[in-house]
């Protein structure tokens, strides 16, 4: 069931890979040559993180830090941290990169717990920014792939129940 026939089809590979290559483009402009700290929020974003940073010329530093609010395609209102990154984090330039911003809750907590370690400072890239109508957090993305409506997506990364991260398109339901 991976033929692009049987979903219903978003954004396709090649316009992902368009975006990915301009946004690496804004993010090395944007720190020149200082080293960056990438922390890749998990599982959703790993397959966007992977591509985003071979166009970053910037020096890159790469973690992952696992954090999850949903729950059975809803948010569950939470932050479940299941790992923390492994580099130091403490006066670092950290760029966080995300698959999606929906209710916010996710980006605002691990901004929240990299300001307590002392990251010097923390930017946002997002693949999708979802146009919910009201967020359950204050927060923004510095650098954004696509807006999308408030649907349910899958694919590039993102899961539908664990299955569908491997497509290289996003669809929605």
């Amino acid at each position: 069931m991976n033929n692009q026939s049987d979903h219903n089809i978003l954004l396709n590979a090649e316009d992902i890979s368009k975006r990915i290559v301009e946004l690496g483009a804004s993010i090395t402009e944007h720190y020149k040559d200082e080293t960056v700290t990438v922390l890749a929020l998990t599982n959703g974003a790993l397959v966007f993180a992977a591509d985003l940073i071979r166009q970053i010329k910037s020096p890159v530093r790469l973690d992952t830090f696992a954090i999850a609010s949903y729950k059975e395609r809803k948010s569950s209102g939470k932050l479940n941290l299941r790992a923390k990154p492994k580099l130091d984090v403490s006066g670092q330039q950290i760029l966080i990169i995300d698959d999606i911003l929906d209710t916010g809750l996710t980006l605002s907590g691990v901004k929240d717990w990299l300001q307590a370690h002392g990251a010097a400072s923390i930017t946002i890239c997002v693949l999708l920014d979802k146009q919910v109508a009201q967020r359950k957090a204050e927060i923004s993305a510095n650098w954004t792939g696509f807006e999308i409506p408030d649907e349910f997506v899958y694919g590039y990364g993102l899961d539908r129940d664990e299955f569908d991260r491997n497509l290289p398109f996003i669809a929605h339901i």
